[in-house]
């Protein structure tokens, strides 16, 4: 009896941890080494700041070695060009900056390239996307930078694979500061020759914003909604053709990475006391949740509407709502929902183990009660 009391007990706990919607259950996951062993680095064997002079363009990275970042371009009269840089969230939803798309046309000028580190090469795992809708977020200050975040919807859903995997974005619960092994991606790192193809990667720390906002760093600049990292003495740093990019940190107890910001700006590249600033994602958790229904928290009121549009509107300046002041933890009243593709949306990795054996609870113990009745 009282092991049937603990099965119900288990079977009527509800989701502990929200998520997206997955690759087979999973987000923020690097490729497995076997299936990438010609990879002569990954983010566990970057160089440290004790070799600058070697990576202060970053590292050139193997195929697959990011298989969440994706190339964001636009198709001018002399070409088609890398704009910005975006991660992918689920199928059909990319995550980046919103400046990147101040000075843009329509729509169907622009073009997603998911899963492809050699954009001269992208070679057959690649996929092309065109853009079916762009969310600026309707707080977004040109300006001074601030809400610099946007999501666009891809046209098509694309399929994950060793070379295409989706990025976690962390919740409330993760204490962003207290992760130590961060790492960036983007494909215009400084000293770059010209617009950069192959893609480069960096270990970089994450810094106090206190210090980066203080008199001899930013004197104030960087806002509530901003992550700094790099180093104190400049030596690896993001440039312009890497916003969006990534700034992936490696959770401390379990062998994934959190997707915790996106290359927003800086005062030039590769300065002393002025390191990249990013967009904190985990800032914006429930305005991410909210635009794209991947998940079915806060179905209290409306969500606030977005700017859709193909060329957002610089607003005068004026006070703006605080966005720090949102609760960034949906709440879980019921099974995850299930999207358009009709994928549930699982719990993060390693979570949607326990989920499924709670699953599975359930249909036992539905079973035995048919069974007494």
């Amino acid at each position: 009896m009282a092991l049937l009391q603990l099965l119900v007990l288990l079977a009527l706990t509800g989701p502990v941890w929200g998520s997206w919607d997955t690759c087979r259950g999973t987000c923020g996951l690097r490729p497995l080494a076997s299936d990438h062993s010609s990879s002569d680095l990954d983010y566990n064997s970057m160089i440290s700041a004790a070799d600058l002079s070697r990576v202060v363009a970053g590292t050139g990275v193997q195929p697959g070695a990011w298989p969440g970042i994706v190339s964001i371009q636009a198709t001018w009269e002399n070409g088609t060009w890398h704009m910005c840089s975006g991660v992918l969230l689920s199928s059909q939803w990319v995550l980046t900056v919103a400046h990147c798309f101040a000075r843009a046309g329509g729509i169907s000028m622009w073009e997603v390239v998911i899963g492809a580190s050699d954009l001269s090469q992208p070679g057959p795992e690649a996929a092309v996307r065109h853009i079916q809708r762009l969310l600026v977020h309707q707080h977004y200050v040109p300006a001074t930078a601030r809400n610099d975040i946007a999501l666009v919807e891809l046209d098509r859903p694309v399929e994950c694979s060793d070379y295409i995997q989706l990025g976690c974005v962390p919740d409330a619960s993760i204490r962003v500061s207290e992760l130590k092994s961060c790492y960036i991606a983007g494909w215009n790192f400084v000293r770059a020759q010209g617009t950069g193809m192959v893609l480069q990667e960096s270990k970089v720390h994450l810094m106090d914003t206190e210090l980066c906002n203080s008199s001899p760093w930013y004197a104030g600049a960087v806002h509530a909604d901003n992550l700094c990292a790099g180093y104190p003495q400049g030596s690896i740093d993001t440039c312009q053709g890497d916003s969006g990019g990534p700034l992936v940190c490696k959770d401390n107890r379990a062998d994934y990475y959190w997707l915790v910001g996106l290359n927003s700006w800086g005062r030039g590249c590769d300065r002393a006391r002025h390191p990249a600033i990013y967009t904190s994602t985990q800032h914006f958790y429930n305005w991410i949740l909210l635009q794209t229904g991947l998940s079915p928290a806060e179905r209290a009121g409306p969500a606030p509407k977005p700017v859709i549009t193909s060329a957002p509107e610089e607003e005068p300046e004026e006070p703006e709502e605080p966005e720090e002041h949102i609760n960034l933890t949906p709440e879980y009243s019921q099974r995850p929902a299930v999207t358009s593709s009709g994928t549930s949306l699982p719990m993060a990795f390693p979570h949607q183990i326990l989920v499924q054996f709670r699953n599975l609870l359930q249909e036992f113990l539905q079973f035995w009660k048919d069974k007494k009745a």
